[in-house]
């Protein structure tokens, strides 16, 4: 077996693994990058022939895993997408989201450059008809179960853990007399986050390609990172303020809307009115309600939050909703994607908030080197937000307990799980942090490691 690494090396956006076994080509997500350069590297020609690639395995549904799909099937793709069926639920929500966005922003560029007396034509990654030819290619497997797709290849999903329906992939293949395993570990999730799973583990592998996204530092605990929120929120609405939330619509916005309604209950918070202003957020929780398969314990109590009996829920699917919350001055929690920042309504919310010094910022998702969200947590005096210079005064907040990724501790167990000593290959982290985090196995387990940089190939 032959693997090489395209994407998601050195960095946590844009994973795409390329594998070549047995006369066939695989590979494992197909993620769009984030950041600085983003543009340009996701419009980059694929290392490899779209139309040669026999499988494509989904680890899990967010953009930089999944976000060059439409791209690839334009491009010449026709063998199989194979994920779990949460994840194909969630990657079709989202894609569409993405080619929507990528529309609009392309029509708006194009306008702008029109207006400053230039002839250029922005062209988004791919259009929503794009998105529409590739749901034929999903194929559905449950979690647990091993199958085979021949030529001396099998695999299963089991549970990563991370959000709804994400999976680490296990691959046995043979290409010579002895029988080897490879596993993906996929983005790990932190154990204790409400809805979904705990991580599963696996024993035995003789290769694994990890993640190491936090493989440098420890999550305070749910329990504390709660407290700072109720008293960020209670700050901020004594000043006057709003909160905004930059959240993922998958997985984050569904766990905060779970702690709000719980924190209301307890009557540590009142009279919250909490506005998602994400339409795919309105969607992708549909689809958590259709898999309780991937629901923890938690499942009912999931159930009274989206029906937010304790919170003032509101979602807001037209512009003219989301325009409208742009005139409530104070008391209102507003969620709104992207996560990171880059794309998405979060950016006009921060056109009429980030500059006013009564209002908070809450990060509880990783921000990646480059994005709008880093360099506002880096400490930005003014950042570019519409094409405007946006002072930042807004009071802010990180908190990392409510991540959807394990922390080093996290990871680390996770790998102590293996009984044998696999040889590791670090991925999905920014280079200090998998660096540090390839020490950190090698002082604990002594295994063999890596950190392959963008294009390196390995024969395994």
């Amino acid at each position: 077996m032959k693997i090489k690494f395209l994407g998601g090396v050195r960095t946590v956006t844009g994973t795409c693994f390329h594998i070549s076994v047995n006369d066939m080509q695989m590979l494992v997500d197909c993620g769009m990058h984030q950041g600085e350069d983003a543009y340009e590297m996701n419009k980059a020609q694929f290392q490899f022939n779209p139309g040669d690639i026999n499988y494509l395995f989904l680890t899990h549904a967010h953009i930089d895993h999944s976000g060059l799909i439409p791209r690839l099937v334009r491009e010449g793709f026709r063998g199989r997408i194979i994920t779990t069926s949460a994840t194909a639920d969630l990657a079709e929500i989202m894609l569409y989201d993405s080619a929507h966005i990528q529309e609009k922003d392309a029509e708006w560029l194009t306008k702008k450059a029109a207006r400053a007396g230039k002839d250029i034509i922005y062209e988004p990654l791919y259009t929503v008809d794009d998105v529409k030819t590739i749901i034929p290619f999903f194929e559905r497997k449950p979690y647990g179960n091993i199958e085979r797709i021949g030529k001396g290849i099998k695999y299963r999903f089991i549970d990563a853990g991370h959000i709804l329906g994400s999976g680490t992939l296990e691959i046995w293949y043979q290409d010579s007399p002895i029988e080897k395993r490879i596993v993906f570990s996929g983005d790990i999730g932190k154990k204790g986050n409400p809805i979904i799973k705990d991580p599963q583990i696996v024993e035995t592998s003789d290769y694994v390609v990890m993640e190491s996204t936090y493989g440098n530092r420890l999550h305070k605990s749910m329990e504390e990172s709660i407290d700072e929120l109720v008293e960020a929120i209670k700050i901020t609405f004594k000043r006057g303020g709003n909160v905004l939330i930059p959240a993922f619509a998958v997985g984050r916005t569904q766990d905060i809307l779970y702690v709000l309604n719980s924190l209301v209950r307890e009557g540590r918070l009142y009279n919250l009115n909490v506005y998602i202003d994400s339409p795919l957020a309105e969607e992708a929780t549909k689809v958590y309600l259709a898999h309780p398969e991937c629901f923890d314990e938690e499942a009912v109590k999931l159930l009274q939050a989206i029906k937010g009996d304790a919170v003032k829920l509101h979602f807001t699917k037209s512009i003219e909703e989301s325009q409208k919350i742009n005139k409530i001055k104070s008391g209102a929690i507003i969620i709104a994607g992207s996560g990171m920042c880059d794309g998405g309504r979060i950016r006009h919310h921060f056109k009429h908030n980030l500059w006013r010094s009564e209002c908070s910022i809450i990060f509880m998702v990783f921000q990646a080197k480059g994005t709008l969200g880093r360099k506002i947590i880096n400490g930005a005096e003014t950042v570019r937000v519409l094409g405007e210079d946006i002072a930042v005064k807004a009071k802010i907040y990180t908190i990392g307990g409510f991540s959807a990724h394990a922390d080093q501790k996290e990871l680390l167990e996770w790998l102590s799980a293996f009984s044998n000593k696999p040889e590791v290959f670090i991925v999905h982290g920014e280079e200090n942090v998998s660096i540090e985090f390839e020490s950190k196995v090698k002082e604990n387990f002594g295994f063999i490691t890596y950190v392959p940089q963008k294009g390196e190939e390995f024969e395994i």
